[in-house]
């Protein structure tokens, strides 16, 4: 499913719906160029799980990981810097993936062998200043349910 994001409001909001979706043990793996508004998405998916403040909420490419308490807890990983995908397992991933809070992946096509098979897929692309494109797609039930949800 594609869902056209013509301004930063429209992505804020889809972030926030997406949010009233995602369950414990959430996987969502973020894709697109640097500048699509990966960050910015996982933000608002924030603000939308009740983290109070979303300036706590920053790109991990540095750090790798980030953690925030909503009302379960988000795990947001940055697999851009990452050598490659064992780099991104040493980090102990899967605990995070099998755990109880929601997994927001940035830059996860560079660790795709180490995704789990069902997981949320958003691919963003950038089409205008502030405006972007977001295919999503679901693998496994729990996430086709997902898309099906945000289907207008």
């Amino acid at each position: 499913m594609t869902i056209d994001l013509p301004d930063l409001a429209a992505t804020e909001a889809f972030g926030r719906r997406l949010a009233g979706l995602l369950f414990p043990g959430a996987v969502v793996a973020l894709i697109g160029p640097l500048g699509a508004g990966k960050t910015h998405l996982v933000r608002a998916v924030a603000l939308g799980l009740g983290v109070a403040d979303s300036r706590v909420v920053t790109s991990p490419t540095f750090v790798l990981i980030q953690e925030y308490m909503g009302r379960m807890p988000i795990y947001h990983f940055d697999a851009y810097r990452l050598r490659g995908e064992s780099d991104f397992s040493d980090l102990g991933v899967h605990e995070y993936f099998d755990g109880d809070g929601v997994c927001l992946v940035e830059w996860a096509d560079r660790a795709a062998g180490v995704m789990p098979a069902e997981h949320l897929r958003v691919e963003l692309a950038v089409i205008g200043e502030t405006a972007r494109k977001a295919k999503v797609d679901g693998f496994g039930d729990r996430y086709e349910a997902v898309v099906r949800a945000l289907s207008p």
